[in-house]
């Protein structure tokens, strides 16, 4: 009986139209121009800002013209090695002495270039066709290296020609020397087999490697030269390691992606 007499009493007063309406309160209102104020900011900022991006790929440190296996065109027993890892060779310098049933026979080099793996030792016997020797192709032992970067097929696209890379390498402490510099300066158009690789760095495990997550787009990067490094080469530390780097010495390399804006990525 109490709320229905409440009700009636409700009923029965005039309507309060002439009290003023309160639509949000002074700290309702001060809320709301902090989020339009927000929200306005970042429709800005996702129009006119940029992000950054980078692309990890494994890789290594090579000449340009990259390596070849050397086989041997005859079948025997080693008697003398002719050779040296590291050492230069010309075109047609023999490298092995193979004792065959017809006699002595050298083993040469096909190109020259800077013998960085010898297979055969004195005393083994190989056969025809086996690998004997590793030759990176060459001329001059102070030609730069270069990196080459093995980036998942569907990535490479995404890379510009001219973008920085850092490269971790492998052989150098990052934390005490850094980081060694480069760019980009040629995109594979075409994904690599394994045996492409492997032609290319005269190293089969090191296709293996490279191709395990499918068939990869090969990045070449230069590496950006210093006169006041021991290495030649430029550092994200002032020095670099004391010491030079060689070829064939595996590497990690960041690739710095072309800045994009962030309302790019909500358009089709």
């Amino acid at each position: 009986m109490q709320f229905r007499q409440k009700a009636l009493s409700k009923l029965e007063s005039p309507e309060e139209f002439d009290l003023p309406v309160r639509f949000a309160r002074p700290q309702g209102r001060l809320v709301l121009a902090v989020t339009v104020a927000v929200m306005a900011a970042a429709a800005y900022w996702a129009c006119t800002g940029t992000v950054s991006s980078k692309l990890s790929a494994s890789g290594i440190l090579t000449r340009a013209e990259g390596s070849y296996v050397l086989q041997t065109p005859v079948a025997g027993q080693v008697t003398g090695v002719l050779a040296e890892e590291g050492q230069m060779l010309t075109a047609g310098a023999p490298v092995l002495n193979v004792r065959t049933e017809q006699g002595e026979r050298p083993v040469r080099v096909v190109a020259g270039g800077r013998l960085t793996t010898l297979v055969a030792k004195v005393g083994s016997v190989i056969a025809m066709g086996g690998d004997v020797a590793t030759v990176e192709r060459v001329k001059d032992p102070a030609d730069p290296l270069v990196a080459v970067l093995y980036v998942p097929g569907g990535s490479g696209s995404s890379i510009a020609v001219g973008a920085s890379v850092d490269l971790n390498v492998q052989s150098v402490p990052q934390q005490r020397f850094g980081t060694l510099r480069g760019r980009v300066t040629q995109v594979g158009r075409a994904p690599l087999t394994r045996a492409q690789i492997g032609g290319f760095l005269g190293d089969s495990g090191l296709a293996e490697q490279f191709s395990r997550h499918g068939s990869p787009v090969a990045v070449v990067v230069r590496l950006e030269r210093s006169t006041s490094t021991p290495s030649g080469y430029r550092w994200s530390s002032a020095d670099g390691p004391p010491y030079t780097v060689d070829s064939r010495t595996p590497v990690t390399g960041a690739v710095h992606l072309a800045a994009q804006r962030p309302v790019d990525w909500l358009l089709p």
